[in-house]
């Protein structure tokens, strides 16, 4: 065997074997999605104590499953996981294939999967219009061939036959989910209903699109929470800017103006973008969040528009009633050249304006901290 030979058969079997682990999570993470859609559908259908619970269902589930440690389960995922659960009921008939027996008989109320006239795979087959069952795409399909972010954009997608296409040109042209949002957003579906010529049109796309790769499932941060790994698994940052952000936090810490560290690397939800804040900390004597974001390269004004929006987040999310607005660190550098600017999103006192400006480290300190770090 030639070493070339070699090199060639363990780059095969290291891509074969990938692609296939991040199928089986994604087939995992989709059934588990779906299944608990279902038992929210059941409930709020036919929950003894439903009645109790009522609008404020959603509430007390993720208030409980976040002290019972499971990670990623909130309001607005239930109501993700419900819309999937209802625009994809096929998924049924593939429980007993993907799942092992011994699986199957330890699921909560099974009985009901398997057995309610409601499911697709029941009676109620015999009131879908055969119209509409041709634009389903079977279940097998589904889950072999498209993530559970794939289906949760294409779940908004009220038209049946919109859906329909965007999931077969997906799957056709492997598209990443940034490149399903993208299609979506650029009228795909009705620019293809204009077109004259269809399959040019659809070729093109293709040419141009950007594939869906394993990493793009694995490194999820659906999958992240799913498979129990820390945060900043999802993060890959340079080395300076680690390194910066190592003694960064410290030297603010040692200043002795109040900060308190609180997180690093801060993951938040906005829309269904998640964005990581570098540092965050609350200040004692200003009562308020200080959040910090360093951008190894040179300023540009998207990143005054990102960081107003990680306050406007903090100030609509999770600033308590006796809080002062957050306030926003941004520490741009390229090569030696630093700029640092201070975000002020609500802040519409001028004394608190003021006072802040006292209390926190000069621009000159933090731009020269950084020229420091750079030359060590």
């Amino acid at each position: 065997m030639k070493f070339s030979t070699l090199i060639q058969n363990i780059k095969s079997i290291h891509n074969t074997l990938q692609i296939s682990a991040a199928k089986a999570i994604n087939i995992s993470i989709t059934l588990r999605n779906w299944l608990i859609g279902f038992y929210i559908v059941e409930f709020e259908q036919n929950g003894e104590d439903r009645a109790k619970y009522g609008e404020k269902l959603l509430i007390n589930l993720e208030s409980h499953l976040e002290h019972s440690g499971i990670k990623g389960m909130t309001e607005r995922r239930f109501r993700e996981y419900r819309q999937f659960y209802n625009v994809y009921p096929q998924i049924s008939s593939a429980i007993k294939e993907f799942l092992p027996a011994d699986a199957i008989r330890r699921l909560p109320t099974a009985e009901f999967i398997f057995s309610r006239k409601r499911q697709l795979m029941t009676a109620e087959l015999d009131f879908v219009e055969i119209k509409k069952e041709r634009l389903r795409l079977s279940a097998q399909k589904i889950l072999s061939k498209l993530s559970y972010s794939h289906l949760t954009e294409l779940s908004k997608i009220d038209d049946a036959l919109k859906r329909a296409f965007y999931e077969m040109e997906c799957i056709k042209g492997s598209w990443s989910v940034a490149e399903l949002e993208r299609q979506i957003g650029s009228l795909y579906y009705e620019l293809s209903g204009l077109s004259k010529d269809k399959v040019k049109l659809s070729e093109l796309v293709k040419q141009k699109a950007v594939q869906l790769t394993p990493k793009d499932v694995i490194n999820s941060p659906i999958t992240i929470e799913f498979l129990g790994l820390r945060d900043c698994a999802l993060v890959t940052e340079s080395v300076l800017e680690q390194a910066i952000l190592d003694h960064l936090q410290m030297f603010l810490l040692e200043l002795g103006y109040g900060f308190c560290f609180e997180a690093r690397q801060k993951r938040i939800l906005i829309d269904d973008t998640y964005d990581f804040i570098d540092l965050v900390f609350y200040h004692r004597i200003l009562k308020c969040h200080i959040l910090l974001d360093l951008k190894t390269e040179k300023f540009k004004h998207g990143f005054v528009g990102q960081m107003n929006a990680y306050l406007n987040y903090y100030r609509n999310e999770v600033m308590q009633k006796d809080d002062n607005p957050p306030v926003g660190i941004l520490l741009c550098t390229d090569k030696g050249n630093t700029m640092v600017k201070y975000a002020t999103a609500g802040l519409e006192e001028s004394v608190f304006v003021h006072k802040y400006l006292v209390v926190l480290p000069s621009k000159e300190e933090l731009e020269e901290y950084i020229r420091k770090e750079i030359k060590s």
